[in-house]
C-alpha cells in the first residue's frame, strides 16, 4: 500500500492556517451535515479535530477521531482542553487508509466523514471503502474535498494563473489528485454506497469583507508550503515569491474577488 503524502505538513504556522480556516467553514459544513442528535459519528484525517467537536456538539455524542500526525493530535487535545470539550473528542492515532476500527466497532457508526483527505492519498477509494465498512446499514458517508482547478481570482493578479497551475502538478507529483472534488459521487458509488446528495460549501470572498485578507492569505500559504515542489517543476523561487507579493497587494484592491468553494457529497449505506 502505497503511503499518503500531506503536501500541507503539521508546522506551528500551518497549524493556524489550519485553525483559521475551520473558524471560516465549521458552520458551513455543520449545516451541509444535518446531524442528528444521538448519532454516533466518525472523522477521518480529523487533523486538529476543530469540526470533531464540533459535530459531537451538535450530535451530543463524542466523535471517534482518527488522525495519522501525532503532532496535530498533541495540538488538537491542547485546543480541546484549552476550550472545555476533551470529554467530546476520543483521537486516535493511525493512517486512514489502514484499518483503524475494532471488530465491535465496524458497521456501527451513523455517520462517517472524512474533509480535505481525499485529495492527499494515492488509493482515495479504499479510504471511501474504509468508511462504508464504519458506518450502519442505512447510515451516511459524507465527503468534502478540494477542486482546485475551479479557484478563480477577479481580476486576476499578474503571474496566478501560472503559479496555481504548477501548486496543481505538485500534487501529480506525489500520486494525488488536486481535482479530486469533482469525483466524489464516482467514489462513494463504487464503494457500494448510494449517493443522494451533493452542494458547494464556499469559501472565497471578496475586498470589503472583514476577513478577506485571511481568505487571500490561506491561498498564499498553502502555495508558499508547497514552494520546494513548485520550484522542482521549473518556476524560478524568485518568480514564485514575487507572484506571492503581487497577491497580496492584489487583495488590498477594492474589486478584488475569490471564487471557490467546496466540493460536498453525501451517501447512504444500502439496507
Amino acid at each position: 500500500m502505497s503511503s499518503s503524502h500531506y503536501t500541507h505538513g503539521s508546522s506551528e504556522a500551518e497549524q493556524q492556517r489550519l485553525t483559521a480556516l475551520n473558524k471560516r467553514l465549521n458552520q458551513r459544513c455543520l449545516d451541509a451535515a444535518q446531524l442528528v442528535v444521538g448519532e454516533r459519528v466518525v472523522d477521518f484525517g480529523a487533523g486538529l479535530g476543530q469540526f470533531s467537536r464540533m459535530m459531537a456538539r451538535a450530535t451530543g455524542v463524542p466523535v471517534l477521531a482518527l488522525e495519522r500526525s501525532p503532532e496535530q493530535i498533541a495540538e488538537a487535545l491542547r485546543q480541546a482542553d484549552a476550550d472545555g470539550d476533551l470529554a467530546f473528542l476520543e483521537m486516535r492515532q493511525g493512517d486512514v487508509l489502514a484499518p483503524l476500527l475494532t471488530d465491535n466497532e465496524l458497521g456501527q457508526f451513523d455517520v462517517a466523514h472524512a474533509r480535505f483527505v481525499l485529495e492527499h492519498l494515492p488509493d482515495p477509494l479504499l479510504l471511501v471503502r474504509n468508511m462504508a465498512g464504519a458506518v450502519r446499514p442505512g447510515g451516511r458517508v459524507i465527503l468534502s474535498d478540494d477542486d482546485y482547478d475551479g479557484l478563480r481570482l477577479w481580476p486576476e493578479p499578474p503571474g496566478f494563473a501560472s503559479l496555481w497551475h504548477a501548486y496543481q502538478r505538485t500534487y501529480d507529483r506525489h500520486g494525488n489528485d488536486p481535482i479530486i472534488g469533482r469525483r466524489l459521487v464516482q467514489l462513494l458509488h463504487q464503494a457500494d454506497l448510494r449517493p443522494r446528495r451533493i452542494t458547494f460549501v464556499f469559501f472565497g470572498g471578496c475586498a470589503g469583507e472583514p476577513d478577506f485578507e485571511a481568505v487571500v492569505r490561506n491561498i498564499a500559504s498553502i502555495i508558499d508550503e508547497a514552494m520546494d515542489d513548485i520550484v522542482a517543476i521549473g518556476l524560478p523561487r524568485q518568480s514564485v515569491t514575487a507572484t506571492l507579493d503581487a497577491l497580496i497587494d492584489w487583495s488590498k484592491e477594492p474589486d478584488s474577488a475569490v471564487w471557490f468553494g467546496m466540493s460536498w457529497a453525501e451517501a447512504v449505506r444500502p439496507v
